[in-house]
């Protein structure tokens, strides 16, 4: 049995929402946690891990951390992404773990079972790289939609071949559908791209001496990386089972998250 370790890279600098890890974010019963916080919970909450780790630059992210009683490991200013932060943390810390597992730090609403399929599927195939996808449904890609018509960068969409390699990930949202078609079905064929990824040692440490692609610029996703040097990256199809799956990219993300918390802890009753 392959061991898996879950890192959380989070640096304080993001462009588009700097202090993002440390926004608090109000829960069903009035308490307030922070962002950071609330994605160590899930990480902690995949039985199927060993450690969590969280993997900083800043000494006010870790120093929170510390307060929760979470295991760190500094990592410098200049990594690019939390793929480069993984890769840095897994040296710093002399993680042994045969599968690492990076849960990015803005998506508290994460199940624990999209982590543990990423395992599942690390420990019964011979792929290097694995990432969750999850079929939109109506509300989800109104939100996508919402969010390009309002010049804001919203979730990740992934397209991919017959056997589940990834062919592109965009923030765009593709493939593109006939408006006219969209009243026909409650789950538009649009994959929402979940933002974690579970990589061998090998793949992580290659990924850090590889140069960024010309599309990761572009586009601003990391994982394109893989994909520019020719790397597989395989997309595990996940159920959200009534959960909403919505990640923290902008300010305007906060109250669709804590109405995503209120319903999830007072489930509509037909």
């Amino acid at each position: 049995m392959k061991r898996a370790a879950i890192l959380i890279p989070a640096r304080y600098a993001s462009t588009r929402y700097p202090g993002k890890p440390l926004a608090e974010l109000t829960l069903p019963d009035g308490s307030r946690k922070t962002l950071i916080r609330m994605s160590w919970d899930a990480a902690c909450a995949v039985a199927a891990r060993e450690d969590v780790y969280v993997a900083t630059d800043d000494d006010r992210i870790a120093s929170h951390c510390a307060e929760f009683g979470a295991q760190i490991v500094m990592t410098a200013p200049e990594c690019r992404n939390g793929t480069e932060r993984c890769a840095e943390a897994v040296t710093n810390a002399r993680i042994e773990a045969d599968i690492i597992v990076n849960l990015q730090g803005d998506a508290p609403l994460t199940p624990p079972w999209f982590l543990t399929a990423l395992i599942e599927a690390m420990q019964n195939s011979d792929c290097a790289i694995a990432t969750p996808v999850l079929r939109c449904d109506a509300q989800t890609y109104a939100h996508f939609t919402e969010d390009r018509r309002a010049g804001r960068v919203g979730g990740t969409t992934a397209v991919f071949g017959a056997q589940g390699d990834a062919l592109y990930f965009s923030k765009e949202v593709i493939p593109w559908l006939d408006p006219a078609r969209l009243a026909d079905t409650a789950a538009p064929p649009v994959w929402h791209h979940v933002g974690v990824y579970a990589y061998t040692r090998a793949a992580l440490a290659a990924y850090s001496a590889l140069p960024p692609g010309r599309l990761e610029e572009l586009e601003g996703l990391e994982q394109l990386r893989f994909l520019e040097h020719g790397h597989s990256i395989r997309c595990v199809e996940v159920e959200a089972r009534g959960r909403v799956f919505w990640e923290l990219n902008n300010p305007a993300d906060i109250p669709r998250i804590e109405q995503a918390l209120r319903e999830m802890a007072c489930p509509a009753v037909s």
